[in-house]
């Protein structure tokens, strides 16, 4: 199904997101603030860059130690977890800046962990906070064969053990963007004709793709394996670790906010039509946790608060915090959820049982 196909109700909760963007409107104004980035947010821009780079440049003049070098690796990942969290998500949201041509170079240290910031915003921004959750649009739940993210979706026998394996697969992810999977997305993208949304020729994306990913790779694996002490095999186990790393923290975060026991997963019917409006389903299909956790949330980027971030993606996250309750009152006000786990591990406990339910069940009991 095309993206002008797939059309969201218009007249249930209707008031609802219009008097919400009013008082969240409010609160900048009353309070004489921007929605874009702080001072704050610019200090943790320079944090989460330099721990990625500052290990870097450490493993490959000033360490002999092979378990320094080690350490400097796993620094690494959580730097490159912190930079997708915490610096280029916003920027690609344009929620960085009110300068379009800041929030573009911001967006690109994404190249610096070896990704592409064009695919990303198809996939994050057009195609998973349009279409959350919803059946055949959502990318963010396409992982057909290997998981079951949504009850729409086949039931395999493998699947029953997804609750186990998946984490080495959620490990595994940013080292599919750095290799393959950016190409296999130009290729998809490029079919649907989902490249131009991003003003972009196919061809010249490919272009990009392809001198990025080897000016990373030649940075990132191959400066180590030649200055590093470390043996070639040992360089290149670490710099699988450093992925594996990064890409089971980014799935740690983003996957306990959306596939969880309270998620509708909305089908279109055949006609395209969804039976909830878009900010209704936003908040039957997301869910915040460890609200509370302030020194987590600096680092998850404030994607502890997704019912925020999807309701609002043009703000940055330094503020969800403070709206979050604006948000929370408005919603039971309109009769409509705000999901929340109290801490992280209640999530990651809420996701592990629904993958469970997921990989076992065709109707997959508990579900709504």
């Amino acid at each position: 199904m095309q993206l002008n196909e797939v059309k969201f109700a218009e007249n249930q909760k209707e008031d609802f997101y219009k008097e919400l963007r009013k008082r969240v409107g409010n609160y900048f104004k009353e309070n004489n603030i921007s929605r874009y980035a702080n001072a704050n947010m610019i200090l943790k821009t320079i944090f989460m860059v330099s721990l990625y780079v500052v290990p870097f440049v450490f493993l490959l003049t000033f360490l002999e130690s092979t378990w320094l070098v080690v350490i400097m690796w796993m620094l690494m990942g959580f730097g490159m977890a912190g930079i997708g969290l915490s610096v280029m998500h916003d920027a690609n949201h344009s929620a960085y800046s009110k300068n379009k041509y800041v929030n573009l170079l911001v967006g690109k240290v994404i190249w610096m962990i070896g990704g592409s910031d064009v695919n990303w915003r198809i996939q994050h921004n057009v195609l998973h906070h349009t279409y959350t959750n919803v059946t055949g649009m959502d990318e963010d739940i396409q992982i057909d064969p290997f998981m079951r993210f949504s009850p729409e979706q086949k039931l395999r026998r493998g699947h029953r053990f997804q609750f186990i394996y998946a984490w080495f697969l959620y490990g595994m992810m940013t080292l599919m963007w750095a290799t393959t999977k950016d190409y296999s997305q130009w290729k998809r993208y490029k079919d649907k004709d989902l490249i131009k949304t991003q003003g972009l020729s196919s061809r010249r994306f490919l272009l990009t793709l392809i001198t990025t990913k080897t000016i990373y790779l030649v940075l990132t694996l191959g400066l180590p394996l030649v200055f590093s002490g470390l043996p070639w095999w040992g360089t290149v186990l670490c710099f699988s670790l450093m992925h594996f790393i990064a890409g089971l923290t980014l799935a740690a975060i983003f996957q306990p906010a959306h596939v969880v026991p309270n998620s509708t997963f909305e089908t279109p019917a055949k006609d395209g039509s969804v039976e909830l409006d878009w900010a209704s389903n936003q908040l039957m299909n997301t869910t915040n946790f460890a609200p509370k956790a302030r020194i987590f949330s600096w680092y998850v980027g404030g994607l502890n608060y997704q019912i925020e971030h999807h309701l609002f993606p043009n703000i940055c996250h330094v503020h969800y915090r403070k709206i979050s309750d604006i948000v929370r009152d408005t919603a039971f006000e309109y009769n409509l959820p705000y999901y929340s786990y109290k801490t992280f591990f209640e999530a990651l406990s809420g996701h592990t049982k629904m993958l469970y339910k997921l990989g076992k069940y065709e109707d997959a009991p508990g579900i709504h």
